[in-house]
């Protein structure tokens, strides 16, 4: 176990109901419950029965847990409340939000077992338990000489059947008192108590190292029990269950017909006493349905009286008494008698009355109407005598079955002539009375004093379900005769409560203190038969005497979820798997692998980590006591291979006393009256009742057990099964902290070597590693002895075999080994080839294999370069060389001078990127390219690969395969100069010795050196970050990496240089000219399609993306230098749209100097001392609209001068061609669409643009199809007033007013030439103009009168803001888009509160989706939610991605959304704001869940309609990531 604290995260989700999963854990463990994206912002309650500390449990006490949140911020990614667990047993816990009980489950805390007089642990997996029968002990004085066999064959727990007294069947599992110890273990002298058997218990415990457990039984009590004839109502009876009574009649009619057969009075009907074949077989069921089943008529038992039933009604008809309405959908049906008399039952009379309905009074139509209801009861009787027939077959079937098996059948048990010891079946119930005839007897039936004594016998129902119990109402198995019965025991009736059966309950109860008070744990009996109710109450009182009890149950549900409905509602520790189950060696080690360890060479698992379903702890028995003698099924020679392979589980092992002795036959639970044998060392072949190592395979067993115990205790928890051939398996246990290995081969003998054939040849095996002894080589053999004879006194094994064994002796000394020789598979990789002589069918072979010393020693030194990243490596590390002197320094220390831009290269970079500087993502053959290059591309691969140990994925399969990825992560830092060519140093240096391990070990190691430094690397990338960032929650903090994603230096500076004068620029040296340039940070607008050249930076997304991704996150300088950047390209008042390295702009967007000077406006607010940016030089490359690009420093202006022009110029009016118009910078634009346009609205003040060949705005697609005849036609023009342009004007003209007011911002408005005259115009008189007019003339009245509605014809939803305002086409300013909330963000003063509330509460319904927001309407006719670029066809609203921005769902706007809906809120009330709260953290939670499970762990561009995948979209958008980081800021 890894030191520290080890932590399990359950995700809760909506409707989750897991009672069916297993989830299993330690005491110690930490488990945390976590919202899931379904419940992410609402009010959940998680409540739980785990007692608070220094409380008792209560099942039926719940209690709720407090949240708690690290960060203290409103979203609840990183929300948790908390559970210590420190006690074993099973709990609940259930959760639920607005009082409605939403999910639930159940954990399971695993006990502590501890032994010796120090209380050490014993570890669940070092189990290996051996099974007695208690009765076959003997008197108590042999007790511990019996028991000493155990001892001395290596076990360190015993199961002892019950030691109570038992019933007349001598079963040792028919108890007749539940209190009373066992008299047959007393002597005449000498009385056993429950006092000394305590004594032995706690001696075992103290002085030999072992616990002892024994069975619970409650489903029966011996039909002798005195307190169940005192107690009948413990039972079923036929007064409490009087549905039993038809069984109970053909159960006697067969007792009367088994002793007319033993008198031999069937003979003449063809069955004789001795049944001998088929033919007496088929007289058998002949006499049952000929002179049984007339005879008694049991389907009386279900009809109705009809002459009766005919009068009653008729009675009520004619006194025409008031009849009460029914259902009309109700028909007549029989109501069975609760009594079940013959003809008890009845119809209810109130149905009857609505349905024979007389035409009139007359007599003549009440008979009519009485002959009717007549026909109908008699069909419903017949109805009634067909299911009786179905029934009756299927009896008569199940009696004869049972007559063949008992009788005839040559693997039964050949019960011989009938008699009444030997009845023809089994008696379902008890009958304590005189015998009569079945007549008489039927009579008692309705007698209480009699009938509450007729008890029904328990037993199993083969393919029954386990959880229904099948002796309540609606089970015809007694009637059916299904029952496979135990005759000596009566089935118990516990009711649903303790209230139900008083006594029964108690008197188990106090059962179950007794024996939680005496042993260690328990075995629950018939557990899938065990009511749960029950069950659980009984081992809660267990656990309240014991609390680490252990608790062991063998279930035959066949089926693992119904297993776990057991384990978890009852804290099962261990299930009994059985090795007898497999048919051949290959299935034994099939079920090996099932039932525990890991794979070799699995990945370590953090300590904090997602809580995962579990299948139940195995206790792996080589022989149960219900199981038949293996050497009759198989061979003596079996025994030791088989229990070495059972034994060699990573889980509890387990045998049975007598396997070891190799006992020819099964010890029978029933009839074993003899007594185990005692240890005695000196003990010789012929010396009855004694045993010792020399005995069987006692030898063997001993060497076999200490290896179990020592592979559990020291961790060798991971586990390879190898087939070598059909009868040779070999089992590795695998130490993932030491790397040795111990491989055990045997070779089985499931069939007798002296009769079959096995091949001399046995295959060559490889070994990887050094083998550094042989821990025990033992062959079964034969010996000269007496032939074996069944002892009268003593349960004797087979004489003639034994176990020749040596251990721990070098190859050279192996007698089954003929040749071991060493072979390389690889550089730093020794195979050691075996060669093998004697390795007969019986024998066994193990191991001990530690690495090759270079390689032990090259893991031992990565281990100790990993305590810096965890405490788990400590064990097997080594001190380090010092060939590698770069690792004398601890890893932060050499990544601590890293900047963002350098993690940028560490951590991420596309392909698109990586080609730019030559080279590309590392491509893993058969599979995909990763998606980065740096290390979060391999980091999202072993994300998915680790938790599943997937080491089959071709991945883990290309590390084993060579050391290209391995180089090439470190060679590909170290190429670059600087702080991260020390990373890639560091790296290679750990990969020294990493290429030193066996290649096994390659896929583990890689990863814990990778997790090792990637969760540095993040530490730092926050260290570098803002306040906000570093005390976020885990959410913040992984969209926070989106910033070190998207903004990094390319090959070639995208950015145009900024002016020389500016101190704090970085430099470089350029590597081709060696001369210093300007090494400013850009930001990609998107990876993989905009990431590197000339697409990589956008003015619109660049300036849409850089408060959420510089200003929040603290990158102020990068914020800062390329704010100034895009102003020193402004020309013609505009910032250009693609930026081309201002070189290759172009200007043809309407929105991105608004975007622009949004961000300088944030950056004046968020920065301190942000207004000074104002005063910092630009160096202008277009100081006129027609000058050639200038040089840095040729032309500087203050940035509040370029503001300034910016804002002139709209006001002025802009209109200009773009320069190079033609299909050489856009081959789908038509000419009149390079005529840009700008500028004011004198009497409105909006800014308004465009026209209808272009599209300005960020839905900007240009038609591209030509079959369509969309080429060269904008989708979405939006020309006129974009809202969201104007949104942004206003916010900008009320800063620069707010500026100009507090002098720091020199103009006070602009000035323009109109009409030959200069005209001044305030940016006071702008700000009014716009606010003045903005509701008036977008907001769509819900008055349809409304004087302000220019188009009313053309309003499609009201209550609503208008796209644009002015447009070409007047329908598109109605269109219903995610515009007017970012208006509403940047502008809130122009929306009136109600009404914005209703438009968002539109916006919300028709446009929001999973991720993003439509983009369109869907009630618009042009609407189309799938974008599809690739797709040419006729559709002109589709076609080449036509779409776009007709439905799909972009991201970045739902951003503003939620925004819009957080700010209006406030101002609305605190109801509403908590609803809007919610809601945002519901929205988020799944782009939360987006992010973790994305291998870009970015947000995309958009998707398609409802949220799908949209292939076409970006896979990660510096806007998309923007926009949330911000709502969270706002939060």
């Amino acid at each position: 176990m890894p030191r520290g604290k080890q932590t399990r995260v359950l995700l809760l989700n909506d409707m989750e109901k897991l009672d069916k999963t297993l989830f299993r854990l330690e005491q110690g463990f930490e488990l945390q419950f976590r919202l899931g994206p379904t419940l992410q912002g609402k009010h959940v309650t998680v409540h739980t029965n785990y007692p608070t500390s220094g409380e008792g449990f209560n099942r039926h006490k719940f209690r709720c847990l407090s949240w708690h949140n690290p960060t203290g911020k409103e979203d609840d990614s990183d929300k948790y409340c908390k559970l210590d667990l420190q006690i074993s047993g099973s709990y609940q816990y259930y959760f639920s939000h607005e009082d409605k009980k939403s999910g639930g489950g159940y954990i399971v805390v695993d006990p502590i077992l501890r032994v010796g007089a120090d209380n050490h642990e014993l570890p669940l997996d070092c189990v290996t338990l051996q099974t007695f029968l208690a009765k076959c002990l003997g008197p108590f004085d042999g007790w511990e000489d019996r028991l000493r066999v155990a001892k001395e064959s290596g076990y360190n727990m015993v199961h002892l059947t019950p030691v109570q007294k038992l019933g007349l069947s001598r079963s040792c599992y028919s108890l007749a008192d539940q209190l009373e110890i066992n008299p047959d273990f007393s002597t005449p002298n000498k009385k056993c108590s429950w006092s000394e058997l305590g004594q032995l218990v706690e001696k075992m415990k103290n002085e030999w190292n072992m616990l002892c457990i024994t069975d619970v039984v409650y489903n029966h009590t011996a039909s002798n029990s005195e307190w169940i004839t005192q107690h009948p109502e413990c039972a079923y009876n036929l007064v409490n269950s009087p549905h039993l009574k038809p069984a109970w009649l053909l159960d006697r009619a067969l007792w009367h017909l088994t002793c007319k057969v033993a008198g031999g009075k069937c003979s003449d009907k063809g069955v004789p006493p001795l049944l001998e074949n088929e033919h007496h077989l088929n007289n058998v069921r002949k006499v049952i349905w000929e002179d049984i089943f007339p005879k008694l008529r049991l389907w009386e038992f279900f009809q109705v009286d009809v002459n009766k039933a005919v009068q009653q009604f008729k009675t009520l008809l004619t006194q025409g008494g008031s009849k009460v309405k029914t259902d009309p959908n109700q028909h007549l049906a029989i109501v069975q008698d609760p009594e079940f008399k013959r003809l008890g039952c009845t119809v209810d009379m109130n149905i009857a009355l609505n349905t024979f309905i007389p035409h009139s009074n007359g007599p003549a139509a009440i008979e009519e109407c009485c002959n009717w209801f007549r026909k109908r009861v008699e069909e419903l009787n017949g109805e009634m005598y067909r299911q009786t027939n179905y029934h009756q077959e299927q009896a008569a079937n199940c009696i004869v079955a049972t007559v063949n098996y008992e009788r005839l059948a040559g693997h039964g048990p050949k019960l011989g002539p009938v008699t009444r010891k030997f009845p023809l079946v089994t008696s379902y119930f008890t009958y304590p009375f005189k015998e009569l005839t079945l007549e008489e007897e039927e009579r008692m039936l309705h007698q209480p004093d009699k009938a509450s004594y007729f008890m029904a016998h328990n037993g199993w129902v083969m393919g029954d379900d386990p959880l229904r119990n099948f002796a309540e109402p609606g089970s015809h198995v007694y009637l059916r005769r299904e029952l496979i019965c135990w005759g000596d025991s009566v089935k118990l009736r516990y009711g649903n409560k303790p209230e139900d059966c008083p006594y029964l309950w108690a008197h188990m109860k106090k059962y179950t203190e007794l024996t939680a008070k005496y042993f260690h744990g328990v075995r629950l009996d018939n557990c899938h038969s065990t009511p749960l109710n029950v069950a659980e109450e009984m081992l809660a009182a267990a656990r309240s005497v014991r609390p680490n009890l252990y608790v062991i149950a063998e279930l035959f549900t066949g089926s693992e979820v119904i297993d776990n409905v057991f384990v978890n509602r009852l804290g099962i520790t261990s299930l009994i798997r059985e090795a007898m189950s497999a048919y051949n060696s290959h299935e034994e080690g099939r079920l090996v692998y099932r039932f525990g360890g890991e794979p070799v060479g699995s990945f370590v698992q953090p300590r904090l980590r997602p809580l995962m379903p579990a299948i139940a702890h195995a206790l792996f028995m080589d022989i149960t006591h219900d199981n038949e003698c293996p050497i009759q099924h198989r061979s003596a020679y079996d025994a030791l291979p088989s229990s070495t392979i059972v034994s060699m589980a990573c889980c509890a092992s387990g045998s049975t006393r007598g396997y070891d002795e190799l006992v020819p036959h099964q010890i029978s639970v029933v009839t074993e009256e003899r007594f185990y044998p005692k240890w005695n060392p000196a003990a010789t072949l012929s010396t009855p009742g004694e045993v010792n190592l020399k005995t069987g395979i006692i030898a063997g067993r001993l060497a076999i057990n200490r290896l179990h115990q020592e592979l559990g205790a020291r961790d060798f928890n991971q586990v390879y099964v190898d087939q070598v051939d059909e009868d040779i398996v070999a089992v590795t246990r695998h130490c993932p902290n030491t790397h040795q290995s111990v491989v055990a081969v045997s070779r089985t003998a499931f069939r007798d070597p002296k009769t079959s054939f096995y091949s001399q040849e046995v295959p060559q095996m490889c070994i990887p590693g050094k083998i550094e002894e042989v821990v025990l080589e033992a062959r079964t053999i034969e010996r000269s002895a007496p032939p074996y004879k069944k002892d009268e006194r003593s349960i004797n094994g087979l004489p003639d075999y034994t176990v020749e064994l040596r251990e721990h002796i070098q190859l050279k000394e192996s007698k089954i080994i003929k040749q071991a020789s060493i072979a390389t598979k690889g550089p730093n990789e020794f195979v050691q080839e075996i060669e093998f002589e004697k390795l007969t069918p019986g024998s066994v072979i193990i191991f001990r294999v530690s690495l090759d010393p270079k390689a032990q020693e090259a893991v031992g030194v990565l281990r100790n370069h990993l305590i810096q990243f965890s405490p788990h490596f400590k064990s097997g590390s080594l001190p380090d060389d010092c060939s590698e002197p770069i690792l004398k320094t601890p890893f932060s220390t050499i990544a601590s001078k890293l900047t963002l831009a350098d993690l940028n290269h560490v951590l991420y970079r596309c392909d698109a990127e990586e080609q730019e500087d030559g080279g590309g993502c590392y491509n893993i053959p058969d599979w995909t390219p990763l998606k980065y290059a740096g290390l979060q591309g391999i980091m999202s691969v072993m994300g998915d690969i680790r938790p599943k140990n997937d080491l089959g994925h071709p991945f883990c399969g290309n590390l084993r395969a060579g050391d290209w990825m391995i180089d090439y992560v470190s060679d590909r830092l170290i190429a670059r100069s600087g702080a991260c060519s020390e990373v890639g140093k560091w790296l290679k240096g750990m990969f020294v010795y990493l290429k030193r391990v066996p290649r096994y070990l390659i896929p583990c190691y890689f990863d814990a050196i990778l997790v090792g430094a990637y969760t540095s690397l993040l530490d730092l990338v926050w260290k570098q970050m803002s306040s906000f960032v570093q005390n976020g929650s885990t959410f913040v903090k992984h969209l926070s990496l989106g910033s070190v994603q998207m903004c990094g230096i390319g090959k070639y500076p995208s950015l145009p240089p900024l002016s020389p004068a500016i101190q704090d620029v970085p430099y470089r040296l350029n590597d081709i000219t060696k001369e210093r340039e300007q090494s400013c940070v850009t930001l990609a607008a998107g990876l993989p399609h905009f990431s590197s050249g000339i697409f990589r930076c956008w003015g619109r997304d660049t300036f849409i993306a850089l408060r959420g991704l510089l200003l929040v996150t603290g990158r102020y300088l990068e914020a800062r230098n390329i704010i100034l950047a895009f102003a020193g390209t402004l020309r013609h008042g505009l910032i250009p749209n693609l930026l081309g390295q201002g070189t290759h702009a172009r200007f043809n967007c309407r929105d991105a100097v608004w975007w622009w000077l949004q961000c300088i406006q944030d950056y004046c607010k968020v920065v301190p001392n942000g207004t000074d940016i104002l005063k910092c030089p630009v160096s202008r490359m277009y100081p006129t609209d027609d000058s050639p690009p200038l040089p840095p420093g040729q032309k500087d202006q203050p940035l509040y001068e370029v503001i300034q022009e910016a804002m002139q110029r709209h006001m002025q009016g802009i209109q200009f061609r773009e320069r190079n118009a033609g299909p050489q910078i856009d081959r789908n634009m038509r000419d009149e669409g390079f005529n840009v346009t700008a500028g004011v609205d004198m009497e409105t003040g909006f800014v308004y643009g465009g026209n209808r060949f272009n599209c300005g705005t960020w839905m900007d697609k240009m038609g591209e199809s030509d079959r369509a005849r969309n080429k060269g036609i904008p989708a979405t023009p939006r020309d006129g007033s974009a809202v969201e342009i104007v949104g942004l004007c206003k916010s900008t003209v009320r800063w620069l007013l707010e500026l100009s007011k507090n002098n720091i911002f020199p103009y006070s408005g602009v000035t323009i030439k109109r009409h030959g005259k200069e005209e001044t115009i305030t940016y006071d008189q702008w700000n009014r103009k716009i606010l003045a007019h903005f509701e008036k003339l977008f907001f769509v009245s819900e008055n349809p009168a409304d004087p302000n509605e220019k188009h009313p014809t053309l309003v499609h939803k009201r209550g609503i803001y208008k796209d644009s305002y002015g447009a070409s086409s007047p329908w598109c300013d109605y269109q219903l888009r995610p515009n007017f909330p970012i208006a509403m963000v940047v502008a809130p003063e122009l929306f009136s509160p109600e009404r914005a509330w209703k438009a968002l509460e539109m916006v919300e319904e028709k446009l929001l989706g999973p991720l993003g927001m439509k983009t369109l309407d869907p009630d618009d006719m042009v609407y189309c939610g799938v974008y599809d670029n690739a797709l040419d066809n006729d559709n002109y609203n589709v076609a080449r991605g036509f779409n776009y921005h007709q439905g799909p769902e972009w991201l970045w706007p739902i951003g503003y959304f939620l925004r819009a809906k957080l700010y209006f809120s406030k101002l609305i009330g605190p109801e509403i704001y908590a609803k809007t709260v919610y809601l945002i953290k519901n929205a988020l939670s799944r782009h939360y869940v987006h992010l973790e499970r994305s291998p870009w762990k970015g947000l995309p561009e958009l998707t398609n309609e409802n949220g799908q995948y949209c292939p076409f979209s970006c896979e990660t958008q510096a806007w998309s990531i923007a926009v949330i980081l911000e709502v969270l800021y706002d939060l």
